[in-house]
This record gives C-alpha cells, structure tokens and sequence, in this order.
C-alpha cells in the first residue's frame, strides 16, 4: 500500500527536525533524491552534495557530511556501512519509512552497525501514528562537548556563504516558551562591542561557529548574560543600522568592551530544531 503525496510530506518535515546543528551549510547526501526538497522547506540552509541511486559504492568522501537522508529506505547494511562512513563525527542518518511501523530491533540493527544516540520512534502523526522514524549519530571522536564544538566549527564553510547568521543573546523573560503567559513582554539584546565610535555586532557564520565563541567569552568572564543564540537572514541584518563581524577571534576582547544592543525578536528565524 501506497502513501499518500501528503503523508509522505508530513513524514519529510518529521526527518528535518531530526537534522543535526552544522556549518553554515548542512551538507546531505540524500539518499534516492526524495527528501531535499521538501526538508529544504525547513532547513533552507541545506546543501545535497550527492544524492545516491543506491545504497552502497558512493563516490564521496568520508567523514564529510552533516546527514544522511534516506526516505521510504530500510536500515540495510549497505546503507548503514555507506552512512557511517560518509557522516562526520555527530553527523546523522535518519531514515523514514511509511510502510515501517517502529521495532526494538532496529535499535540493535544500528547499535550493531556503531551507531550511537539512536532514536526509534513512529514516523508522523496523519493524523493516525504512520510510519517509523530511525535516527542514529556517528560517534564522536572527542569525549568533551567543547571538543566535539570546535569540530564542527572547524568544517565550517567559508565566510559569508550562507544567507543566515547566528546571534548570541539575551532574551527577557529568560523563560522557555511554554512558561510563556500574554502578558510577557520579551525582549532581545544582542553581543557588540564598542568599536572607534561605533558599535559593531558580533555575527557567527554557524551554531558551532557561535557556540565555540560564547563558550570561552563565558568561562573568561567577558559576556555573563547570554542565555540565547538565534539565526537571521543575512538580508536582514544587513539592512541593520550596525557595522558587523562575522566569526570574531575571542582576542577581541582584548580591545573591545562588550556592549548589548536591542534586536527585534520578531526578525530572527524559527529554531532548528
């Protein structure tokens, strides 16, 4: 039995939730070319860099892509040996299946293949629970999460690809949403620093690229207030009455002091994730 062109697009936007925090690009091998255009709706800063026929013989590099998409596949050892080679450590393979329904034993399929943080669940909900969702990470090859950051940070793309920026900020009420009443007023103030007679905005090419910076400016006590980090448009900020940098050495701080300025909330993006 079939599926339908709807519930294969609800089960699509299911896998892209499930895709992995990456560069400024997030490189996707996807597998059989039926998943990019559709996870592209979510994730516009997707970048296919193979899309396979088949589930072995890949003409890629290893170590060289954030995710593997694989929809209406099986967890086949061909396509999990070809994963776990083509993923960068932390990188994702995610399968969708309509026709599957969720099993333990695809937990220990991918445990047998070295996968990690493995999540078997159904797929969607259309509006009957439809599917099988099998997601599991390649492992790390770095034990500490300031390690496994700097990783990624480092495959980053470069400067200025990528039609979003990342922004560390302080939001007010520090609530999570659902504690959220009409009544909360929220606010945003994002990191800058006082240049000669301007003030000039911090951006980061990636989440890694911003949480790499955020970590070292909290642990040296430069930024104490930072309890967000959201993506604009580059269109957007740009448009912006601030200077900017994009991807600041932390010896910035040597010189700089570090200043907050208003952002609207209203501007950034939905979270990944």
């Amino acid at each position: 039995m079939s599926s339908t062109p709807r519930v294969d697009q609800l089960l699509i936007e299911a896998m892209a939730k499930q895709l992995p925090p990456s560069g400024a690009a997030l490189r996707l091998v996807d597998v059989y070319g039926r998943a990019a255009s559709i996870l592209r709706e979510q994730r516009p800063d997707i970048e296919v860099v193979y899309s396979p026929k088949k589930e072995s013989n890949w003409r890629i590099a290893p170590d060289s892509v954030d995710a593997v998409a694989a929809f209406n596949a099986e967890p086949s050892a061909e396509l999990l040996k070809s994963a776990l080679r083509a993923l960068r450590p932390g990188g994702r393979l995610i399968i969708m299946n309509a026709h599957l329904d969720p099993s333990e034993t695809y937990v220990k399929t991918l445990e047998g293949a070295n996968f990690t943080r493995i999540l078997v669940e159904v797929g969607a909900e259309c509006p009957l629970p439809t599917g099988a969702l099998i997601r599991g990470e390649k492992p790390h090859t770095e034990s500490r999460t300031v390690d496994r950051v700097k990783q990624v940070a480092a495959q980053d793309a470069p400067p200025r690809t990528s039609r979003y920026v990342q922004l560390l900020i302080h939001q007010n009420p520090h609530k999570p949403i659902w504690r959220m009443t009409p009544e909360d007023k929220i606010t945003w103030q994002a990191v800058a620093v006082a240049g000669e007679g301007e003030t000039v905005l911090l951006t980061f090419s990636s989440l890694p690229k911003a949480v790499e910076f955020m970590q070292f400016a909290v642990m040296e006590g430069y930024i104490t207030n930072v309890n967000k980090i959201a993506k604009f448009k580059w269109d957007v900020v740009k448009d912006w009455p601030f200077p900017t940098i994009l991807n600041p050495s932390d010896e910035i701080f040597a010189t700089q002091a570090v200043i907050m300025v208003a952002i609207d909330h209203a501007t950034a993006e939905a979270p990944d994730e």
